[in-house]
């Protein structure tokens, strides 16, 4: 698992760590990371000879970058040194010099000829965007051929929320130090750090247990899906309840049992209007007229996708099984009734369906994706399931992480792929899964299903369900 801490936690952590340890131990061991990674980038062979631009700005974030530019000067790299701000760091601006590294008053010349760029301008308390002095010379880097290193993160972003205000350097790879930090993990953040390598410096016996952001991976995600064992039956795997489709949205209803039925839970029973096309496609399903209440037993509901106007969500609320909410289901969702439910609740929306719950424009919500899934986590008492460019998962306790979701595609931005994913993380609520578990793992597996059904292709939401056993597949082997 990958785990992010905002910048107070990481302040505090390097506090203690820099007083256990010769003064700049920290800093030589994050420029010798950083440096090797730029290696790496480099190639083999290539290190002597390139062309370097460190792009400096005050602070201990310049330093390391100025640092590391001295461990390439080293090397036979060629290396100019281009400083922003009030003052460059000593120590690293000195060893950068003692190496063969040179500062340049015209940062567009060696810009423009550059092979790596290091981009040291802002430090992680950096706020709102770049400074107006550093937006050309940014502007400069990016249009330039070169590779451009984010050094911890890419300048202009805020760090701890994802949040983008500003003008920010979008760069190629972030090499960031001791733990990730959640704008790294979350859009449109995420977007401008490009690949992200983390380098240990010693912080793990500093960090809190708990981090603010979490992204799961595949050993993560196998420990949680569920195995039927000997004594398994239909019923002990869980049944899980899907009310969605209406004679304008039938499709809905068939994508959403197609999700339900790769999921994990024993057995499938669907309530609704869509009862012919679903056993159409899905014969093994169980198919009932309504109301939800009168359908039989479930160990958990879906009710949403494609309702629209339909009936059904009040009486799957007032059940004492958990939930999920999706598309139609949220419409006018009251925040009393879910906080009242003594069994757990699931919400899926989308940016503007969130934006509509909060009272909020959707843009509002895209540019702060880790606050919003917060609120309305707090507000409905609720699991929250945010989809979007960055999917996140928050759970209503206090104390606990938020779950960025690091598959998928850009492709997966297509009609009923929602529908798949509610009846998928339905599923897994049925089989025993714990609400934030079902909703991450759900958001998991849909995104590597989407990757695995379209490898840089278009993609429809049927190919996406029928690809998911091969996903679980990947996770579990």
């Amino acid at each position: 698992m990958r785990t992010a801490h905002r910048v107070e936690t990481v302040r505090a952590a390097e506090a203690e760590l820099m007083a256990k340890l010769p003064e700049g131990t920290p800093m030589q061991r994050a420029a010798a990371g950083l440096a090797a990674a730029c290696c790496a980038l480099l190639g083999r062979g290539r290190v002597y000879g390139a062309r370097i631009v460190v792009l400096a700005g005050s602070g201990d974030n310049g330093g390391d970058a100025l640092y590391a530019g001295a461990r390439l000067a080293r090397r036979g790299a060629g290396v100019q040194a281009v400083l922003l701000g009030s003052r460059a760091h000593e120590g690293g601006l000195a060893a950068l010099r003692r190496a063969g590294g040179r500062v340049t008053d015209d940062p567009f010349e060696v810009l423009a000829t550059a092979d790596l760029v290091l981009d040291g301008i802002t430090g992680i308390g950096g706020r709102g965007g770049l400074r107006p002095d550093a937006v050309p010379v940014a502007r400069a880097a990016r249009g330039s051929n070169a590779f451009v290193v984010a050094v911890d993160l890419p300048s202009g972003v805020d760090v701890d929320t994802g949040e983008v205000t500003g003008e920010a350097l979008r760069a190629d790879a972030t090499v960031t130090f001791g733990t990730y930090k959640p704008g790294l993990l979350i859009d449109p953040a995420r977007e401008y750090a490009g690949a992200v390598r983390l380098v240990d410096i010693g912080l793990d016996d500093h960090l809190p247990s708990v981090p603010d952001v979490e992204a799961l991976q595949h050993e993560d995600v196998a420990r949680m899906l569920p195995v039927p064992t000997a004594s398994s039956d239909k019923y002990r795997r869980g049944v899980v309840g899907v009310v969605a489709g209406s004679a304008r949205y039938p499709g809905a209803a068939v994508l959403a049992v197609a999700g339900a039925l790769r999921g994990g839970a024993g057995a499938v029973r669907y309530v609704g209007p869509a009862g012919e096309a679903v056993i159409g496609r899905f014969p093994e399903t169980l198919v009932h007229d309504g109301p939800p209440s009168k359908a039989g037993r479930v160990q958990a509901w879906v009710v949403g996708p494609g309702l629209g106007d339909g009936p059904g969500v009040a009486d799957v609320l007032a059940s004492d099984v958990p939930v999920l909410v999706d598309a139609d289901g949220l419409r006018d969702l009251d925040a009393a009734v879910v906080r009242a439910r003594t069994a757990p609740t699931v919400l899926t929306p989308h940016a503007g369906e969130a934006a509509a719950l909060l009272g909020v424009s959707r843009d509002e919500v895209e540019a702060g994706r880790l606050r919003a899934v917060r609120e309305l986590a707090a507000r409905f008492g609720a699991t929250v399931l945010l989809k979007g460019s960055t999917t996140l998962v928050a759970s209503p306790e206090g104390g606990v992480a938020v779950r960025a979701n690091p598959t998928g595609t850009h492709w997966l931005a297509t009609a009923g792929s929602g529908d798949v994913l509610s009846g998928l993380a339905g599923s897994l609520l049925a089989a025993g899964l714990h609400p934030a578990d079902a909703a991450s793992s759900a958001a998991y597996l849909h995104g590597l299903a989407a990757r695995r059904a379209s490898p840089g292709a278009p993609v429809s939401a049927q190919d996406v369900a029928a690809t998911l056993p091969a996903a679980w597949r990947d996770v579990v082997s």
